[in-house]
């Protein structure tokens, strides 16, 4: 029992959570309904920690950079491509969720509805919208992309003030600590959370949510094995020499790493070893780049949000402009980088891209059951990609010829 309660086993909690749920969504629907209130605690106590935790992670992501030489080398570079892998990843993502559609196809008891209205920004009313006039304001109600914007701003002035700004540094990472420890107690309550959501949507909509979630956990993991080949193998093979063989065995080993751990963080040790041992990475920028990809390089964020974007607007009959499609693009590039490292942190992004985009957040409450089995898939291709970073920035400096030369 004392293991069942250990911190690093909440996914079976949170699956015992979801279980009892189902159950109670079919044998008492009227008191599911009647419950929400707990679940509608749960997600505002997530929607709570958005703002503190944006902060916190997007600042010490980028103010904890601190070696200058080797960043100005590389640094633009590196995010550079981060940057156009995560991109290209959102379009595979796009094209295969738009073939699958996993929110449609499936009969519900009660349709479910929504009344909101989802963000197409124009360019003016974007940029209006991200420069505000009061930035706790902005923060208050909960406006995310001025914040991160500030936030951003305020960290690189923090490096450049140098020694000056070491106590704020000093007190942004002990703030860090606290907040995402605060987060932790929160996602103690999980169990709970996804029991009375779940109950709900089963009481609700009936057994056709779990054809829709079926669905949906499907089409990630698809998009995750389509990004690998296309967005990581290929280029490795093609660009950094490696022969596609030897670069699967070496994925192979940190993939046995990922999908027990679902930590990028906890990976990092495996992931640099394999990187210099068995694929013959420079050890210097493989310990820049690989860090900073925990951090910045979530190609398995793009597989997450695009698939949720598409998801959720079919499973409520909402249509995503082209405008909207772009703008969310460029908000998953931006609040990936705030990813917390922590069981179930992609909830709480999630939920914040969702609330971006003017779309509800209520389905993170069922996601929230099976999220061990996406975080799986998606911390898999976040690490695979700065694997094949690592090569492709090696080679760009000419420090890198392939693993046969190394």
């Amino acid at each position: 029992m004392k293991a069942f309660f250990a911190k690093k086993n909440l996914f079976l909690r949170v699956a015992v959570g979801f279980v009892i749920g189902v159950l109670l969504g079919f044998v008492l629907p009227g008191f599911s309904i009647a419950t929400k209130v707990v679940g509608d605690i749960y997600l505002n106590l997530i929607k709570l920690m958005i703002i503190p935790i944006v902060v916190c992670a997007v600042f010490c992501g980028i103010a904890n950079i601190r070696d200058g030489a080797l960043l100005r080398r590389i640094g633009v570079r590196t995010v550079a491509l981060y940057v156009v892998m995560f991109v290209v990843s959102s379009a595979v993502s796009l094209a295969i969720a738009y073939v699958i559609r996993p929110g449609f196809g499936t009969v519900f008891e009660n349709a479910p509805v929504y009344e909101g209205s989802i963000t197409t920004p124009t360019v003016a009313s974007f940029l209006t919208t991200i420069v505000p006039t009061n930035i706790i304001k902005a923060a208050a109600d909960g406006s995310t992309l001025p914040v991160i914007l500030f936030t951003i701003v305020f960290a690189v002035a923090i490096v450049s003030v140098g020694e000056k700004g070491r106590p704020v540094l000093d007190f942004m990472n002990s703030l860090s600590e606290a907040m995402f420890k605060i987060l932790g107690y929160f996602m103690e309550l999980s169990p709970l959370g996804v029991m009375s959501l779940m109950a709900f949507s089963v009481a609700q909509y009936g057994a056709g949510i779990f054809g829709a979630l079926a669905k949906y956990i499907g089409c990630c993991w698809l998009c995750c094995v389509a990004v690998f080949f296309l967005v990581m193998a290929l280029p490795a093979c093609l660009y950094a020499k490696v022969p596609l063989g030897k670069y699967l065995r070496a994925c192979g080993k940190i993939a046995l790493v990922t999908l027990s751990t679902t930590s990028s963080a906890a990976t990092l040790p495996t992931t640099i070893n394999v990187s210099v041992e068995d694929l013959g990475a420079p050890e210097g920028i493989s310990k820049f780049t690989l860090p900073l990809g925990c951090t910045i390089n979530m190609c398995g964020g793009a597989c997450s949000f695009c698939c949720l974007a598409v998801f959720v607007s079919d499973f409520y009959g909402i249509g995503l402009s082209f405008g909207t499609i772009v703008f969310l693009v460029f908000i998953a590039t931006l609040i990936n980088m705030a990813a917390p490292g922590i069981p179930g942190g992609g909830v709480v992004l999630g939920a914040s891209f969702l609330s971006i985009l003017g779309l509800p957040i209520d389905l993170m409450g069922p996601i929230s059951g099976f999220y061990r089995l996406l975080d799986m898939a998606f911390t898999t291709i976040n690490v695979e990609g700065d694997v094949a970073a690592n090569l492709m920035i090696a080679r760009s400096v000419g420090e890198y010829d392939g693993p046969a030369a190394a």
